[in-house]
């Protein structure tokens, strides 16, 4: 589907089945169905974001639920993208790496900020997965104990680097620092 074809908000037409997907707080109108233009049920909420909407912050890897690469937020919640259908995120609130920065001056969330300051990165390939589920740890839990950010980073797996630097930063942004 292409970026054109994304409506912005219009009435359906008679018969036709629409999902509205609300990403990085910008409202996106897509029919659903499996012709051309339209968004077929059985995508993932990772190909929505990357190949319909443009949003290649969100990797995918294993794509099997396996490494958290492809970890957003749905309603706050941490999810793996490569695992949930378009279609069960309609109506909800959904975020990726691109929607942490601050909207008006694009300033980077402190977070983002942290994992540059700590080099919590190597690659770079795993980091908004890593990011996005410390986000998560962080809107419930704004001070949590070491072991209940490695508990929220178990998911996340890296070849890169050691899990230190990113518990590091993800310290150095909550009420326990270091």
């Amino acid at each position: 589907m292409s970026r054109e074809n994304i409506e912005s908000r219009n009435e359906p037409v008679a018969g036709e089945k629409l999902i509205e997907l609300r990403v990085n707080s910008q409202v996106y109108v897509l029919r659903v169905g499996r012709g051309p233009g339209e968004l077929d049920p059985a995508h993932t909420l990772a190909f929505t974001l990357r190949e319909t909407l443009g949003l290649t912050g969100t990797k995918v890897s294993c794509d099997k639920g396996a490494c958290g690469g492809c970890t957003v937020l749905r309603e706050a919640e941490a999810v793996l993208s490569c695992m949930l259908l378009t279609i069960e995120c309609g109506g909800k609130e959904i975020t990726t790496i691109e929607g942490l920065k601050d909207a008006k001056t694009g300033a980077l969330d402190p977070l983002q900020q942290s994992f540059i300051d700590h080099s919590a990165f190597q690659c770079g390939y795993c980091t908004p997965g890593m990011i996005m589920s410390s986000k998560a740890l962080l809107t419930a839990n704004p001070s949590p104990a070491e072991e209940e950010i490695k508990e929220a980073l178990s998911g996340n797996f890296c070849r890169c680097i050691s899990q230190y630097q990113v518990v590091e930063a993800v310290k150095a942004v909550s009420g326990k620092k270091g």
